[in-house]
């Protein structure tokens, strides 16, 4: 493909690096050839670097030492507020209790999908000022479950449930938003049977938190999520084509879900990935959340003779996050 053929899809121009920066991070990705031609001029091709928006952590897991705090992560944590929570019954006969939340850092609508009834947020919570017990329960702030004619959001031995007694670390997935994956059945990617697998393993400790946050694309948005996908086609691997959009190989960031899990206050958790990235990015710069475990996520066609996502894109997507992203996974003989 000529660079007068190459479509206008390209996000604005970025100022490149210098490369004594490049040469001063030895941990940034370059994009590996693709089968576009060579002489695509450099002016619209996005500098080879990834920005250091999520520090990685060289610390095994389970994690005994405490890894130093990185120049990446945030000093203060986004401040969030849970605005409503519901039940909801699902089709696998499991209930849930989806918690929307509100930040100072961008207007979208992340959610946190609890399992059980014990897991609460302080902010939801929280009495204000002039609401009535109505209010309170419209919004979410009971105890226990609803039933017609109750009256108050207090604890109410006719409607609460207990459940059994859970000693271990919750068990928390934090999931970015995958449209294609999650909706349109895209064999790309393994992030609705992540999605699943999460739900599944919660659903039998009955207790667990997936922070849902909305950052599509690993951040890029679903419109250049798209474009990225024409790029594979052409050739490119998933972390080629984030960099010839101009954007970082992983643009997204964990700092609200600290803040949510801090909302519902799981200073503890068990930590369902194969991110190395991810774990200290969610532990936060102050170590605010202590990841005690992490639980691997091995796709399920790994593990299987039969079942899981089958395709060529998603074994191409798997050896891409494995060898140009660091993920802590084996891949099968």
């Amino acid at each position: 493909m000529s660079s007068s053929q190459f479509p206008p899809f390209l996000s604005p121009k970025l100022e490149p690096h210098s490369e004594s920066d490049n040469a001063e991070n030895p941990r940034m990705l370059r994009p590996s050839p693709i089968s576009l031609d060579v002489s695509v001029p450099p002016t619209i091709i996005s500098p080879s670097f990834t920005p250091v928006t999520v520090p990685s952590t060289p610390v095994p897991i389970p994690i005994i030492s405490t890894p130093q705090p990185s120049d990446g992560l945030p000093d203060i944590l986004p401040e969030v507020e849970c605005v409503v929570r519901a039940r909801i019954p699902t089709t696998s006969g499991t209930e849930i209790f989806l918690h929307l939340y509100k930040n100072n850092m961008d207007d979208k609508e992340h959610l946190a999908i609890v399992f059980g009834n014990k897991i609460r947020s302080k902010s939801l919570d929280r009495v204000r000022e002039g609401e009535t017990e109505m209010d309170r329960m419209i919004r979410g702030a009971y105890i226990g479950r609803l039933y017609p004619g109750r009256q108050t959001s207090g604890e109410d031995t006719t409607s609460l449930e207990e459940n059994a007694s859970n000693d271990r670390a919750t068990l928390v997935r934090i999931h970015s938003e995958c449209y294609t994956g999650e909706t349109a059945w895209s064999a790309r990617c393994d992030c609705g049977e992540q999605l699943d697998e999460a739900a599944r393993l919660m659903s039998k400790e009955n207790h667990g938190v997936v922070v849902y946050l909305r950052q599509e694309g690993r951040g890029i948005g679903l419109g250049e999520k798209l474009k990225a996908y024409n790029l594979q086609d052409l050739g490119a691997d998933t972390v080629t084509a984030n960099l010839l959009l101009r954007h970082p190989a992983d643009a997204r960031s964990y700092s609200l879900a600290t803040a949510i899990l801090l909302d519902l206050d799981q200073t503890e958790i068990r930590l369902l990935t194969n991110n190395p990235d991810k774990i200290a990015a969610v532990e936060g710069k102050h170590r605010e959340i202590k990841v005690r475990e992490r639980v691997p996520m091995v796709p399920i066609a790994w593990r299987r003779n039969s079942g899981g996502i089958r395709s060529k894109e998603v074994e191409g997507y798997l050896k891409t996050k494995i060898e140009r992203m660091g993920h802590m996974l084996d891949r099968p003989m």
